[in-house]
Formats: structure tokens, C-alpha cells, sequence
């Protein structure tokens, strides 16, 4: 399942790197993006609640990482990890996540914040350079303004998982200040690919257009958003480690050209030569904005290359065969 690489042996690595939810969609991704560089020794933890053991990487091809079931609001299981192997850096990816998932388990989405203050505590206590969090595209809630920039779009953080994220930040800001330990947030707005959990608007769409069952769309579809192909997301955030950039700062992570819900159902549809009807559901209660599309200045000078475009990304997720986990 992973290397067996102990702490005592980690010494010869340049960089010894901590990825919480690395079992996940995102946070495993980031795992292989990491473990390409032999200078760097990753070790991913996850307590599966979500996450895929699937999505690990292959232990053929790469002997510079190891798997840990792990849960971060366990104080007891992560002080344990992370005094023994004294990591140089933390991505910190672990959380509940999926819009009706976090509304339906309210009370485990605000534990989250527990286990990240476990986290930052240690990561000072321990020698970490740098932590790396996963916020999101929610703690602007329903946007005040378009595009949503970093530093003037003011947040409108009302549900609890935008309010988790949105806490988090503040955590970060404060740790620096008071204990001069750096950070980069990531503000994940919509992303998608290979590997992504099958309750996903994406791969949703797609697994029941290439099974010719109905698609199901909340309400009349008109809402909005940006969609960014996994490979963009990991590659401007390992950017942001390799290129010591946006040290103390905030980066959208997403795309910048919007479609609706309904045009992307679809855009599947026709892609996948479907007989898929689509079939309106109610709306949302709550958690379903109306739009959303980043600035993302920030992130295109990251990447350094054209982003992948949102056609060319479904035909990758689609023969992958990779939308169903």
C-alpha cells in the first residue's frame, strides 16, 4: 500500500512534506504532483471517512512517500505523526466536504476547526516552515462582486463549512503574527477530473450520461460556475512551494470562464454521444449560489502555461475511466 519508509530514515530528503487528506480527490493529486521529486519524502494521512485508499499512488513507481490512516481531530494520533518525523512542510487538505454532505453533518464539518488548531500547534512546536491550506470558493458565500478577487471581494461566510474555512484563514494570519509561522491559503473554486468522488456535479454528470440515465439538475439550471481541471490546481500550488511565491498570501484556485449548470449537463451529453434526459429537481435549500467566477491573476502567472479547457478536460476525466470513486 505505501513504502516503509520510518522517520529515523527520512533524514537524506530535502524536503519532508506532510499531506493531510491525501486520500481525497485534490490532496491525492497533490500527492503525485509531490512525489515526482525525489528530494521529497511525502507522508499522507487520512482517516478514510472520504477518502479513497484507491486513489493512493502506485508503490512500483515511487518509494519517497508512505500512508498513515490518520485522523487530524485526533490530537493524540497527529501529535504522535508529526513530533516523530518533523515535517519541513504541510498541506493541509484534510476536511468534510460536498455541499449536501456538509449540510446534512454540520456539527463534523465545525470539528474540523479542532483539528486544524491541533495542526498549527504542532507545525510551530515542530520546526514546519510553511502550512498550506485548502480554503474554498464558499467563504465568499453568495459573491458581492464579479470576478471574486483575494484582497477586495469582501467574504460573506454563512454555512458551516464556509465558516470552517473562513476561521481557518483567520487562524493562519493570527499564527503568523504572533508566532511568525508562514502560510499559503488556496481558495479551491470548482475542480475536476480523474479519481473525483462520483457525488460531484462533474463526475455526477458524467457517469450518469455514459449510463444513459436521467440527469438531475437543482432547479432550472441557470446557476453559475468555473470548473478547473485537477492538473491546473496542483500544478499552481506546487508552484507556490518550488518558487518560494505568494508566501503569507491568499491564491484562487479555479478557472475564469463560467457555465451553467444546465449548459454543462449538456456539454456531457454531447460529448459522451448520450441519450441522457435531463430531469429538474426542486432547488437547494441553501449552499447552491447563483454564480461564481474567480480572478485568477494570480494563479495563470503560477502555472506559466495555457490552462486546460474545460472540453479537453472532461474527454481526460472521461477516458480515464477514472469517475466513479
Amino acid at each position: 500500500m505505501s513504502s516503509t519508509i520510518d522517520p529515523w530514515l527520512t533524514s537524506s530528503f530535502k524536503n519532508k512534506i506532510l499531506v493531510t487528506g491525501g486520500a481525497g480527490f485534490v490532496g491525492s493529486t497533490m500527492v503525485d504532483k509531490l512525489i515526482e521529486n525525489p528530494d521529497n519524502f511525502v507522508l499522507t494521512i487520512d482517516n478514510l471517512s472520504t477518502g479513497n485508499i484507491k486513489r493512493l499512488p502506485e508503490t512500483n513507481l515511487h518509494n519517497n512517500w508512505k500512508f498513515i490512516k490518520c485522523d487530524v481531530n485526533s490530537y493524540r494520533d497527529i501529535a504522535a505523526i508529526m513530533t516523530s518525523y518533523k515535517f519541513d512542510y504541510v498541506f493541509h487538505y484534510a476536511a468534510v466536504v460536498g455541499v449536501k454532505r456538509t449540510l446534512e453533518n454540520p456539527v463534523s464539518v465545525l470539528n474540523d476547526i479542532n483539528g486544524f488548531k491541533y495542526l498549527l500547534d504542532l507545525s510551530k512546536n515542530t520546526g514546519v516552515k510553511r502550512i498550506f491550506f485548502s480554503s474554498s470558493s464558499e467563504v465568499y458565500g453568495e459573491p458581492f462582486e464579479h470576478p471574486q478577487n483575494e484582497m477586495t471581494t469582501p467574504l460573506n461566510s454563512r454555512l458551516p463549512y464556509a465558516v470552517v474555512k473562513n476561521v481557518g484563514e483567520a487562524f493562519l494570519r493570527s499564527y503568523k503574527q504572533e508566532y511568525n509561522l508562514d502560510y499559503t491559503i488556496f481558495r479551491f473554486f470548482n475542480t475536476y477530473g480523474p479519481k473525483q468522488s462520483s457525488d460531484f456535479v462533474m463526475t455526477r454528470f458524467i457517469k450518469a450520461a455514459l449510463e444513459g440515465k436521467e440527469i438531475t439538475v437543482y432547479g432550472d439550471g441557470s446557476q453559475s460556475r468555473t470548473f478547473c481541471f485537477r492538473d491546473d490546481n496542483v500544478d499552481a500550488c506546487a508552484a507556490t512551494l518550488y518558487q518560494n511565491l505568494h508566501l503569507n498570501d491568499t491564491v484562487n484556485i479555479g478557472s475564469d470562464l463560467e457555465i451553467s449548470v444546465l449548459d454543462l449537463a449538456k456539454l456531457i451529453i454531447k460529448l459522451t454521444n448520450s441519450k441522457s434526459e435531463i430531469v429538474h429537481l426542486p432547488p437547494l435549500a441553501e449552499g447552491d449560489m447563483t454564480r461564481r467566477r474567480p480572478d485568477i491573476a494570480k494563479m495563470k502567472s503560477l502555472l506559466g502555461r495555457p490552462m486546460t479547457l474545460l472540453e479537453e478536460g472532461i474527454k481526460k476525466t472521461i477516458e480515464s475511466g477514472q469517475y466513479n470513486y
